[in-house]
């Protein structure tokens, strides 16, 4: 099982926080779309919460990408070896 703090987890949680600026949504606007606190998204995005599956399901809708999208997009990244720093994807 993948912990947090794993760089597997942050590549997924630099993926959700790219995903999110490119979408033009800060954390509170998708926040909102969520019906969240902002703190949740943040905690999340500093890999200080886990998601689980169904939230992450909504967060992808939010965000306007399919769940089945943001898999394809983590197993790319993931499948470079040893994991490469990916400029497109913010620290």
């Amino acid at each position: 099982m993948t912990k947090l703090g794993t760089e597997e987890h942050k590549i997924l949680l630099r993926l959700l926080k790219k995903t999110r600026v490119e979408a033009g949504l800060r954390q509170i606007d998708l926040a909102k779309k969520l019906r969240v606190p902002q703190s949740m998204i943040s905690k999340y995005e500093v890999g200080e919460r886990r998601i689980d599956l169904l939230e992450l399901r909504d967060i992808c809708a939010a965000l306007g990408i399919s769940l089945p999208e943001l898999v394809e997009q983590l197993e790319t990244l993931l499948s470079k070896e040893p994991y490469e720093a990916d400029p497109k994807i913010p620290k």
